[in-house]
């Protein structure tokens, strides 16, 4: 497995809010070797609580014989600022002050990401990307990524995202934040700070990732009898007990704030004049029981931006199915990949 590895960008960051974020580091891994072309770079966007790390989240589509295999691709993951898995984040101290920020850490956007991304791209000095990939908010930065640059990206994967995010999404984050702001300990700005309102936040979360189906099929009792210590009782406090453990609040408020920032026709006319800057041949990936981004997102992307193709996966997995259904990710890639070829 290769080691984590760490960029520190040159000059202060600029962020879209007008603060500036500096001594930034931007944490990545990469996979498998850069050809002598080097024109079989993919670049994967990770999602709101993933890492660098895409062949630990993403198995089945990143990895050896899967459809993204190390062997035949140059695969590069960042870790994205504001997330605490080596990049800048809330936990980071500040160059200014040699402590962290905590909840005084600046807004962040999907925008700010990607200047991030951007930076490194430079510094590793790729200047095309074969493919591009991201789902959620990784497809949220994929997509205003490919926007600004849409000379360097080639082939161009968005799956379950959208490119503004929704009411129905900000509200389900808003409730996520106010349940880490109902918890004392958040404004006591310590490591461990707000866990108990982030163990909330991350079972309410999981209501959006995944679908009255998927429930009724994993949680349902095996007895009519049962009058309290429901299984889905239990999987909700056990989903917010893994996320407490490798992740923490502060980031948690940071990110999801950055998620409901974007918009990509924020000053560009809208987002269907913005969507129509897209150059990269285009697949758009739409779940049909996502009620955190439904498939209706998806086709509006796929209806603007020239040339998109679009398509469904019936999954009982909810939003999560872009990360469980490889499988089917990988037959869809394929037939994109041999439709792209052919024209």
């Amino acid at each position: 497995m290769p080691d984590l590895e760490s960029f520190r960008l040159p000059k202060p960051l600029p962020l879209e809010s007008g603060e500036v974020l500096t001594g930034v580091e931007v944490a990545y891994h990469t996979f498998g070797t850069l050809n002598a072309t080097r024109d079989n770079v993919v670049w994967v966007c990770h999602a709101l609580t993933a890492n660098s790390d895409v062949l630990s989240w993403w198995p089945g589509l990143f990895g050896p014989e899967c459809h993204f295999d190390p062997a035949d691709w140059f695969i590069v993951c960042a870790n994205i600022i504001g997330s605490h898995y080596g990049s800048t984040s809330p936990l980071s101290p500040a160059p200014e002050t040699g402590l962290p920020r905590y909840a005084q850490f600046p807004l962040l956007t999907i925008r700010d990401m990607v200047a991030a991304h951007e930076e490194l791209r430079q510094h590793l000095e790729l200047t095309q990307i074969h493919t591009l990939i991201g789902g959620s908010l990784g497809g949220q930065q994929a997509l205003e990524w490919a926007i600004q640059l849409p000379n360097v990206f080639e082939n161009l994967v968005l799956l379950a995202t959208n490119a503004q995010h929704s009411p129905w999404g900000i509200a389900f984050n808003e409730a996520q934040r106010l349940a880490i702001f109902a918890d004392p300990t958040y404004h006591h700005a310590t490591p461990e700070g707000g866990a108990a309102g982030l163990r909330a936040a991350r079972a309410m979360a999981l209501l959006s990732y995944r679908s009255y189906g998927a429930y009724a099929e994993t949680q349902a009792e095996p007895t009519d009898e049962k009058l309290d210590d429901f299984r889905a009782s239990a999987y909700q406090q056990y989903q917010g007990d893994k996320l407490v453990a490798r992740f923490n609040a502060y980031t948690y408020v940071a990110l999801s704030r950055a998620m409901d920032s974007h918009n990509v026709g924020r000053g560009r006319g809208g987002v269907a004049a913005a969507l129509r800057h897209v150059r990269a041949r285009t697949l758009v990936v739409g779940i049909s029981s996502d009620v955190l981004f439904p498939p209706a997102e998806q086709q509006l992307i796929a209806r603007h931006i020239p040339g998109a193709l679009y398509a469904e996966m019936d999954s009982r997995f909810g939003h999560d199915g872009f990360l469980i259904e490889t499988a089917h990710i990988t037959h869809l890639l394929e037939r994109f990949h041999a439709y792209t070829f052919a024209h």
